[in-house]
């Protein structure tokens, strides 16, 4: 699935997905929310992004998660 906003480039941020047009990894911004961080203070921190940039680092997760290979044990 293709997500607008993130990008991964070698060059920025060792290849970690990042909000396109910034140096904000989508880890950050996810670590942030894990932490009970709402929408309005990561914004408050980070005033070059938008709640959908939030969003969309948490939609980019959870499809990174769905296409993820699991291998059951035996």
């Amino acid at each position: 699935m293709a997500h607008e906003r993130i990008t991964a480039d070698p060059k920025v941020m060792m290849g970690k997905p990042v909000i396109k047009g910034t140096r904000i990894t989508v880890e950050l911004v996810l670590r942030l929310r894990s932490k009970k961080h709402s929408v309005a203070e990561i914004l408050d921190g980070y005033p070059n992004l938008t709640e959908d940039d939030i969003y969309a680092a948490e939609a980019y997760a959870a499809d990174y998660l769905a296409s993820e290979r699991i291998l059951a044990a035996e």
